[in-house]
């Protein structure tokens, strides 16, 4: 602010003379006034002698710029050390939030202002800009940090607010505070500190749902290790007969605390079973012979009638016209939440054709039917060939049924063997199991053996075949062309077919060999006695097969294989003409008295993969001849139901009087259960509660709690459901009966 100068300068000599900036300044005296400019001056002083000798001193002021005091009290940054600001910094925004978890318990501050000379205090400390503020203690909940910045002014100030809001502790708490079943109730009464219970249910609860509340709304629980939301039911748990543990792991909000409930339901063993329906034909005609082949998945039951007539095609056709003999049809049926049974569709080939037998044979899995017709008569080969040409008589067919979501049945496709002859009948069995179909050609006639050898060779007649294939999205295609590994004249392999998830097991039961067990050698010399060859399939290698079963107790004529269930590791085969003299299980096997009394073996594969016969299985009381016990076989769970076609008791219901021969052919089932042990308790007898002679009473499907069995020379003229049993005026219109494990 110096805007102007004076300069005095005194001479030592007095006559000498001063010029200060050119202007004749008295010795002593102040300058006149000099202005300043901002920056250099240069002032000049001389002095001039008597003589007129001169010296000239130069001084330069330099004058300084005009000095601006800042008012700038902004920060250019603000950092904490935990969380997150909300909203993001910007030097406007003067109010902010943090939320920190628990274990942050203090926090500092970094706060850098916009001009070097403005100060800084964080809760009234000072904080050099740019530095790190002291460590600020955090209360649980809301902590207020004050960030003050005072400009160089010293007078302009703004402040910085952080609300920082610390969580509680997290909870410890991993208790339960109720647990519900959807069946049955838990003992003892729910307590929390209670971690262990128990649960008692009916045969037929197949399965629970368990609803777990917590006490803490932000624990979380798993049952059975599927995460469960507090007080929602789980996901169903399938129950097997007996003891079944579910637990409930819950894992308090801190990530650490954890608990186990433990729940043990007992499933009831059944005991007996009682008659839930009895089931017709919604177009009943003689000799359709309902109940020859059937099929249960879930509460889905499809019934083929292989001498059903319509000439109708497709599903829910005219089932009025009788025009088209023996053509065949498949009725499916469907079972409610109350237990009862309605008929959802009536199914004909999409080329039905007279003598076609549609129906023969079926399988089901999930909502895909799959269904044989092997005396269907086109020459087509592989899928979806043309149905329309009928140059190769009784070459056979296999069709593909599925079931949308609103219960509509329609075909997916029509299959023919990849060498399809006449009288091959492709067709004669078959059996899915979800994308994986298998089809039997019992009367094919090529030499080959094992797997995807020549199929052209027709060298060894009626020696069978079996066709498998596979499913991608809708589209079946042929996987595998499968012979027996010793294929021999008129063996039928192929016969049966039984598969569970990739193992397929398949029948010839005029096998010859006098082999005995598993995997023995092969001979001709036992003709008639039957065999069974395991296959199991690999994504990777396709199929091979496992093993070559026998009976213990080979014999000729026996026709082991003539039925065949197969569920996990378990395997059912019947020998229906065997003619061992003991009864019950695992008797005596050197008595063949009894021509055709039949017997059912069983085998297991063990932790090795390797088949070994676990039981030998007879009638429970006398054996009586030609009662062709093993006819039908079926497996669910620890269940094992045998029917015996030609067997002659007159007695109805459950466990009637088996030694008497009252009703000849009329036919019977039993159920066997398997213990924990492994052993086969003795069965319960079942029979129809309409029993008559030669109604065959006999082919068996199970599904958990529900047993279904055909009886296709069942006689009635009643249609759908719990008609008229009395009425014998329709022979050999075949009926179903469903009974319930209770």
């Amino acid at each position: 602010n110096i805007e102007s100068i004076q300069v005095t300068a005194t001479l030592d000599a007095p006559l000498a003379s001063i010029e200060i900036n050119g202007t004749t300044t008295a010795s002593g005296a102040a300058s006149a006034a000099i202005a300043l400019s901002v920056g250099a001056n240069a002032i000049t002083v001389k002095a001039i002698a008597e003589s007129g000798a001169s010296r000239t001193i130069t001084i330069t002021v330099t004058r300084a710029e005009a000095v601006v005091i800042s008012t700038n009290a902004d920060l250019a940054s603000l950092v904490i050390s935990s969380g997150d600001l909300v909203p993001t910094f910007a030097a406007n925004t003067l109010i902010y939030s943090v939320s920190v978890t628990n274990v942050t318990d203090s926090m500092m501050v970094t706060p850098t202002a916009a001009d070097v000379n403005a100060s800084i205090t964080v809760n009234s400390a000072d904080v050099i800009s740019g530095a790190t503020s002291g460590s600020i203690s955090l209360s649980v909940g809301d902590t207020a940090i004050a960030v003050v910045v005072t400009a160089e002014d010293g007078t302009s100030t703004i402040i910085y607010t952080v609300n920082v809001t610390r969580d509680a502790p997290l909870s410890t708490n991993a208790d339960l505070s109720g647990i519900a079943l959807s069946n049955g109730s838990i003992a003892p009464a729910f307590a929390a500190g209670t971690l262990s219970y128990t649960a008692s249910v009916a045969f037929d609860t197949t399965a629970i749902t368990v609803t777990p509340t917590l006490a803490d709304a932000n624990a979380t629980v798993m049952v059975n290790s599927v995460a469960t939301a507090s007080g929602a039911a789980s996901e169903a748990i399938d129950l097997a007969e007996g003891e079944n543990t579910i637990t409930l792991s819950i894992l308090a909000e801190d990530g650490t605390t954890s608990q186990t409930y433990t729940i043990t339901v007992t499933r009831q063993t059944a005991t007996s079973f009682a008659q839930e329906a009895y089931i017709k034909a919604s177009n009943s005609g003689s000799y359709d012979r309902l109940g020859d082949s059937l099929a249960i998945s879930g509460n889905t039951l499809a019934v083929g009638a292989a001498g059903e007539s319509s000439s109708a095609t497709g599903v829910g056709g005219d089932q009025t016209d009788n025009s088209a003999g023996n053509s065949g049809a498949v009725y499916i049926f469907t079972r409610d939440i109350n237990n009862v049974w309605t008929q959802q569709a009536y199914i004909k080939a999409s080329n039905t054709d007279a003598g076609d037998r549609f129906g023969t044979s079926l399988s089901l899995s999930g909502d895909t039917l799959a269904i044989g017709a092997p005396e269907e008569d086109s020459n087509a080969t592989g899928v979806a060939g043309s149905q329309d040409d009928n140059s190769a008589p009784s070459s056979g067919a296999a069709y593909i049924f599925t079931r949308d979501s609103v219960g509509v049945w329609t075909q997916q496709a029509y299959i023919k063997a990849s060498n399809a002859e006449q009288y091959d009948m492709f067709g004669f069995s078959i059996v899915v199991s979800g994308d994986l179909l298998a089809v039997g050609a019992i009367q094919e006639d090529s030499n080959t053996v094992g797997i995807d050898g020549n199929q052209a060779d027709n060298s060894t007649p009626n020696s069978g075949a079996v066709y498998a294939f596979s499913r991608t999205g809708n589209e079946w295609t042929q996987q595998a062309y499968i012979k027996a590994s010793n294929t021999g004249w008129r063996d039928q392999f192929g016969e049966v077919l039984a598969m569970s998830e990739n193992t397929l097991v398949v029948g010839a039961k005029r096998e010859d060999s006098n082999a005995t067990g598993v995997n023995g050698s092969d001979n001709d010399s036992k003709p008639d006695s039957g065999a069974a060859y395991i296959f199991t399939y690999s994504s990777s290698t396709g199929w091979s097969q496992d093993a070559y079963l026998k009976a213990s107790n080979t014999d000729s004529y026996d026709f082991f294989a003539e039925s065949i269930a197969i569920l996990g590791d378990t395997l059912a085969i019947g020998a229906t003409l065997e003619r061992g003299a003991t009864t019950g299980i695992d008797g005596s096997q050197t008595d063949n008295s009894i021509v055709g009394a039949g017997a059912v073996y069983i085998f297991t594969r063990g932790s090795t993969n390797l088949w070994s016969q676990q039981a030998y299985i007879k009638t429970p009381t006398i054996n009586y001849q030609d009662n062709r016990f093993g006819s039908s076989v079926a497996l669910s769970a620890n269940q094992l139901a045998i029917g015996s076609s030609d067997e002659n008791s007159n007695a109805t219901g459950i466990d009637g009087d088996q030694n008497n021969t009252g009703a000849i052919d009329s036919g019977a089932v039993y159920i066997y259960k398997r213990e924990n042990s492994g052993a086969w308790a003795e069965p319960v007898y079942v029979k129809a509660s309409n029993t008559d002679s030669g109604d065959n009473f006999s082919t068996v499907a199970l599904s958990d709690s529900i047993l279904a069995v055909g009886a296709s020379g069942e006689s009635s003229s009643s249609t759908g459901i719990d008609g008229n049993q009395g009425d014998n005026s329709m022979s050999n219109a075949g009926a179903v009966y469903t009974l319930k494990a209770q």
